[in-house]
């Protein structure tokens, strides 16, 4: 069975509160050092007890951790000033332009476009990753090419193999066409036979006779 759970509040008892103390201040150095290990994290933790006793444990080094502490905490403060938000805004719009600028004389570079303005070294590295691009969408288009060639080999057995269906469905519908008019062909027979029998007896002659007189 597991634990029952416990209720988050002050620990009344002395030496229940120094031994839970104990045990879950292990638990967690113990997981501190997991977590900068596993993840590389910069972990530093400091703990004073009740009793004004000191703890602590550092992946790195403790005094360089609490100074990148205090810089993160001063770059976060100013962030929180209205005018260092603008500022910082402003600059990340700068930033922003001059990146768009560089992508538009990029794509112009890369059409063969305002080419004058760049070095010999620059043509040249300009012509390799050309090149680069060239070589990876021929790949590419090969790519699609083999899976739409798979594809339609694929469609083809499959066409292939309705067809021999269908052709030993067509095979299995003549077979009982000749069945039946082997079986029409018979009756038929049969029927001319018995006609035959018939008038092989010869036609059947009637005369009148003549009525004779009554006598008186």
């Amino acid at each position: 069975m597991g634990r029952g759970k416990i209720t988050i509040q002050r620990i009344d008892n002395s030496t229940a509160r120094q031994v839970t103390f104990s045990k879950r201040r292990n638990g967690l150095l113990k997981k501190a050092k997991e977590l900068s290990v596993l993840c590389d994290a910069e972990v530093g933790i400091i703990i004073f007890s009740c009793t004004s006793k000191l703890y602590d444990y550092a992946s790195t080094n403790m005094a360089s951790i609490i100074e990148r502490y205090k810089s993160a905490r001063e770059e976060h403060n100013q962030l929180l000033n209205p005018d260092t938000e603008v500022k910082f805004w402003k600059m990340e719009a700068a930033s922003l332009r001059q990146n768009l600028q560089h992508l538009h004389e990029s794509y112009r570079h890369y059409m063969g476009q305002e080419l004058s303005g760049l070095t010999a070294k620059e043509l040249k590295s300009l012509e390799n990753q050309l090149e680069t691009s060239i070589k990876n969408i021929r790949l590419r288009k090969d790519q699609i090419l083999n899976e739409e060639i798979k594809e339609l080999n694929r469609k083809g057995r499959l066409i292939q193999l309705e067809n021999i269906e269908l052709q030993n469905k067509a095979n299995i519908i003549y077979q009982e066409n000749s069945e039946l008019q082997k079986k029409i062909t018979s009756a038929a027979g049969d029927v001319n036979q018995a006609t035959n029998g018939c008038d092989s007896h010869g036609p059947l002659n009637l005369e009148l006779c003549k009525p004779q007189p009554r006598s008186k």
